[in-house]
Parts: C-alpha cells; sequence; structure tokens
C-alpha cells in the first residue's frame, strides 16, 4: 500500500465515522471484507485455528484478532471517541425567535472552536417496532442543520482579551427560525431515511453535533491532515489496516474501545471487562492465558501533541515532537503512559531496522499531560504495554491537524512488529 492510497483512505474514513457508532460499523464493515468471521458475546464460540474473528460491543467498541494458537500476541489498541456537542435527552429549547438545542460537552473539547461551523447530528436512536421489539438504528444527517453563531465583538469589547465561554448558554445550536419543529417527528424522518419504517414509539438516542466539513489535505505540498476526530480516529484506521494486511498465522488482536475521553469507566471502555473477556474466552485455560499475557505485548496508540510553532514554551525542549518527523514514544514519570524501557527498546530497534523515525515526549515538568487507553489497560491485564502516537496540531479543537506521512509510517511500524 502506498502512502498516497494510505491517506485517501485515511479522509474517507473520517468523514464517514461522525461518532463512535459510525466508526465501529465501517470497522465492522472492514472486517467483514477481510474475511473475518463476526462472533457475538452472549453466543457460545467456537474458534478455529487459522481463522480471524471480530466483535462489538454496545456498537461504539470493537475487536478483532487473528486465531492461531501462537501466544505472543501483537496488540494495538485506540479509542473510537472524540470530544463533542452530545444532545441531552430533551434537548427542544423555543425562545428569542428561534429553535435550539441543549447539548452537554463530551470530553476535554476546545469549546471555542465550534461557534460559526456548519454542524450536523448523528447517532443512534432506539425504538419499538410493530413487533413491539426494541431496536436500534443509527442515523447521520449529513446536511448542515445548525450552527453556533459568534457574539458579535460591538456586544463583547473585550472578547479578545478576556472572552470566557458558559457552557450551559453560550454554546446552544441554533436550528431554525420557526416554532413549527417536533423532535420526535424529525427522529423518526431520520430513520426512515435510514431504512426504518416501522416505529411505533421512540426511546432513548446517543446523538451528538460534528462538523460537517470533509477531511483534507493542507500546506503547500499537501504536509497536513485537516480533520474532525483525528484523535484517535486515526489510530482506529491505522491498527484496523496493520490487521487486516497480516497473514492469520501471526498473532495480532485489535482493539477500539469508546469513552476514553470521559474516562474509560463504561462496559465499552478501557476500564470495562470487553477485551478482558475476550482473551480469557480466546484463551481459556488460566495457565495459557498468564503465559499470553506476559508474552505478548500492546500498543496503546493515542495522538501526541506536537510542539506548536506558535508556543514553542508549552514543551520540552528536549522532547518535543514535529509534524511529519515520526511516531512519537510517549513517556511520563507518573505512568500516565505506560511506556517502560523495554518496551521503548522493541520499538526503537524495530523502527530503526525498516529505517522508519520516531520522536519522543515527556510534557513539561510544571504540566500535566493527557491521559491513555494504555496505564488501564495494563493495569487490568499485566500486560506489557507502549504508548505511541501521531504527533498533532490542535487537539480537542473541532478540526485537528496533523503529519501527511506520519500515519503511514507508523503503519509500517506495527507491522514489522509482527516480525521481530
Amino acid at each position: 500500500m502506498t502512502q498516497e492510497n494510505f491517506n485517501e483512505g485515511l479522509l474517507g474514513f473520517l468523514d464517514a465515522s461522525p461518532t463512535p457508532f459510525h466508526a465501529t460499523q465501517n470497522m465492522a464493515g472492514m472486517f467483514e471484507n477481510a474475511g473475518f468471521i463476526k462472533l457475538y458475546e452472549e453466543q457460545r464460540w467456537e474458534l478455529e485455528p487459522g481463522k480471524k474473528y471480530y466483535l462489538t460491543r454496545n456498537d461504539s467498541s470493537i475487536i478483532a484478532f487473528t486465531y492461531s494458537g501462537e501466544k505472543n500476541y501483537v496488540m494495538v489498541g485506540a479509542h473510537t471517541d472524540s470530544p463533542n456537542l452530545k444532545v441531552k435527552p430533551n434537548p427542544v429549547i423555543k425562545e428569542h425567535g428561534a429553535v435550539k438545542f441543549g447539548v452537554e460537552p463530551y470530553g476535554g473539547l476546545l469549546l471555542n472552536t465550534w461557534f460559526d461551523r456548519d454542524l450536523s447530528l448523528a447517532g443512534r436512536v432506539s425504538y419499538l417496532d410493530s413487533n413491539n421489539i426494541i431496536k436500534d438504528a443509527l442515523i447521520d444527517v449529513k446536511k448542515p442543520i445548525a450552527i453556533i453563531p459568534s457574539l458579535a465583538i460591538h456586544l463583547d469589547d473585550k472578547a479578545n482579551q478576556e472572552r470566557s465561554i458558559n457552557a450551559q448558554s453560550d454554546i446552544l445550536p441554533i436550528l431554525s427560525t420557526s416554532d413549527d419543529f417536533h423532535f420526535e417527528q424529525f427522529l423518526k424522518d431520520q430513520l426512515k431515511i435510514s431504512g426504518v419504517d416501522e416505529v411505533k414509539e421512540l426511546y432513548a438516542n446517543d446523538l451528538n453535533f460534528y462538523d460537517v466539513q470533509n477531511a483534507s489535505f493542507v500546506g503547500l505540498n499537501d504536509d497536513f491532515i485537516a480533520s474532525a476526530r483525528i484523535d484517535n480516529l486515526i489510530s482506529c484506521y491505522v491498527g484496523m489496516l496493520s490487521i487486516c494486511s497480516i497473514d492469520e498465522s501471526k498473532p495480532m488482536l485489535f482493539i477500539a474501545n469508546d469513552h476514553e475521553e470521559v474516562g474509560s469507566s463504561s462496559t465499552s471502555g478501557a476500564g470495562g471487562s470487553f477485551l478482558e473477556n475476550t482473551l480469557h474466552r480466546v484463551f481459556d485455560d488460566y495457565e495459557e492465558f498468564v503465559q499470553m499475557i506476559r508474552s505478548s505485548i500492546m500498543i496503546s496508540a493515542d495522538n501526541a501533541h506536537a510542539i506548536h510553532p506558535n508556543y514553542p514554551n508549552k514543551h520540552d525542549a528536549n522532547h518535543a515532537p514535529h509534524i511529519n518527523k515520526g511516531s512519537v514514544i510517549k513517556i511520563n514519570a507518573s505512568q500516565r503512559y505506560a511506556s517502560n524501557s523495554k518496551t521503548v527498546s522493541r520499538f526503537m530497534n524495530i523502527a530503526s531496522s525498516i529505517g522508519e523515525p520516531f520522536q519522543t515526549f515527556v510534557t513539561r515538568s510544571d504540566m500535566g499531560c493527557g491521559s491513555t487507553i494504555g496505564p488501564i489497560t495494563a493495569t487490568r491485564l499485566g500486560i506489557e504495554t507502549l504508548d505511541i502516537g501521531v504527533p498533532t496540531f490542535a487537539m480537542h479543537s473541532i478540526r485537528e491537524l496533523c503529519g501527511s506521512k506520519d500515519a503511514y509510517s507508523l503503519y509500517k511500524i506495527i507491522l514489522s512488529f509482527n516480525d521481530s
């Protein structure tokens, strides 16, 4: 696969995955096309050597693995969720000549970047069908239906000096000037577009707004990729392609968890039992399970902070990654990242052996750093773990920026892990 093909696929994946549900659905489709067999957690498994499998939980987390009888697994972990504006259960607010939606910030998003963007809506809706069965369906409105207009500087003369944003009142998306809007009918119309005709009653939903601007190349020489949800769909894409590119005889597993941006404490998050349950069913003998854990490695892939050319003092000068200069090894003395000298050395050795660059990130000693699924997975399973990522600008903005070379480089390194 060339870098050009890799990146074109990445842009398509980013555009097609406005929510964790859509990202998981798209990865499941990729696995189906690559010959993976779907498993269901509530059913009995009969695994066959030489086959490859996948399963999902909550429609928002996914695991894919090869099954060969070998124990030295290369595991790649990422997360499907990104910071966004999540719709409240009773969202409609009609006042001051406008129809607005009440929203709640999900994760540590940069609120100011959500102003004056063309927004659409996507997610999962639960409903009762004509046979009195509760079902779920994904919707994606796709077209821009809302916007959060900025307050004119004439009405806020300190906007460029000390503007603060109130998450309850200042970031409500505006959908219409007509009072003739009914949320239930809107959802039924969207379900019908998605192929659901029989809706007896609407129940709960899990919806979020997103920016409709497509992912694109930016820069004089297409140096950058700009998109929503680069953190962390880019790692999902790398992990997905990696396991689809290897032979079934090589022991590999890929997991993409939901809810990392809010702490991972859920049934489908890294703090839940999804991965542990799966591995216990693959290795049901406890002795073999422990042997597998201690002979395997988890590569926790999540974006890293590239040094911002306009804010260089926010980085430790000796540990300041650059865009398009290679994957970033993330290290933290307080174990906010799970890398240790053994896992770091293995990554360095493999990357060097194939001529791929790498960098190191350590946050300033007077600043905190982000979190990943790495320490959570390492603690829960006892597996040796490495935290790495693609260097990124504007992390948690509505539109993030990464290099056009780094993800493809990481993909090649991960593939080489299976030969080490």
